[in-house]
Parts: structure tokens; sequence; C-alpha cells
């Protein structure tokens, strides 16, 4: 997947960062399976970040808290674009775009077991570089075999509307900060969002020195 991370430096990355342990300002990422810019994300953020949380959250709710409609073809144009400086496939799923309300649900219950970056990982790829749809049964029961996920608990979490709110919740602080679009990721204080801006939000959790001025 992609050419533009070089492994040797991701591991320099990750040693100094087990040096260094607390000095690290925390990382969350936020997500929507529905959305491309999470699949071109995705790797480069369990890469990037170790030990970042998963925290699903809604492109539906965001998009209308903002005011806005449907994606444009602009915007498809412009993913396709960017998948392409990355190296990476894109291949649209047949029912995109539309909420993947099962698939999240399930989502939730992987980052609720410590498998949120494996799933997403897999279901994205699934979505985004395969086509397939996130709400078949038999798809999702591929994400979560490669997350390691027992598929009852994954089909029980489907039906289960509690991860709702939970989303919806999380959305309403993404809006209250100033987001603008998913996917997004808070670094310490700093909020970062759209995956081109994951370089800058990397920069920051190795060096959080201007992070640590301004909030002085």
């Amino acid at each position: 997947m992609g050419s533009v991370i070089s492994l040797e430096a991701v591991r320099r990355m990750r040693s100094r960062d087990r040096r260094l342990g607390g000095d690290r300002p925390r990382a969350s990422f936020y997500f929507d399976l529905a959305d491309p810019g999470t699949y071109l994300a995705a790797e480069r953020v369990d890469l990037l970040f170790p030990g970042v949380t998963w925290i699903p959250a809604s492109l539906e709710a965001l998009r209308a808290g903002l005011g806005l409609r449907e994606p444009a073809p602009a915007e498809r144009a412009s993913t396709a674009e960017r998948a392409a400086a990355l190296n990476m496939p894109l291949v649209w799923p047949d029912v995109h775009p539309a909420p993947r309300r099962a698939a999240m649900r399930a989502a939730a219950h992987a980052c609720a077991n410590g498998a949120g970056g494996a799933f997403v990982l897999a279901a994205s790829r699934l979505a985004f570089c395969g086509g397939f749809d996130l709400d078949d049964p038999e798809v999702l029961a591929e994400a979560a075999a490669a997350a390691g996920l027992p598929l009852d608990d994954v089909l029980g979490a489907v039906g289960d509307p509690r991860h709702d709110a939970d989303m919806e919740a999380a959305t309403a602080r993404l809006l209250a900060a100033g987001a603008d679009r998913l996917p997004a990721i808070r670094v310490g204080r700093s909020l970062f969002c759209g995956e081109a801006r994951l370089a800058e939000a990397s920069a920051l959790r190795r060096d959080p020195a201007p992070e640590r001025r301004r909030a002085q």
C-alpha cells in the first residue's frame, strides 16, 4: 500500500517515542468508514502515531452541522488525485456516498476492544481498494477476521443503536472545536482536519514544544 513512508524512519521514530515515553502528547484519530480520506490516512496513522486512540465519528452529522450537502463531483476528483499522489489504489464502492451505519457500529465495537486500528485498516481497504459494500455482513466478517474479533460479537454490535449516540457526541465535540472535515486527528490540544495534515500532526507529536509555548 503506497510508497510514501520509510519503514526505517518509522522504526527510528517509534524507538525515540519509547525512550521519551510520556513526553509525547496523546493522539486521537476521528474517522468515518464512509469517508475515503479515512482510507487514505489509516495506514499512516497506524505507523506514525503509536498508541493512537481510534474514535468513530459521523461524516453525515459533521456535514449537517456545517450546513453542507452531499460531496460535489470535484471532491471525488480531488480524492482521486490525492490517492494517485500517495501511490494508493482507489476503487469507488457502488453505493458511495452513503452512510455506513452497520460498519461504523462494528468499528465502535472494535475500538472499544482494542482492535480499532486493525479493523479500520481492513474495512477501509475493502471499501476503497476493493469497492465492497461495508454494510454487507460477509464483508464485515472479513474485516472482523482481519482484526481478530469474534464475528458473533461484531454482528451483535451492528444491531446496537447505542453506538450511534457515542458517534454523534464525538462529532459534536469536533464541531465545537472547529472541525470542518474528516478524518481529523487531535494531538494534545491541537486539532488537524483532513488526511493531508497528518504530516503536520506527526511533526507536532515528535516536537510538542510549540504547543507548550502556546499553552503558557
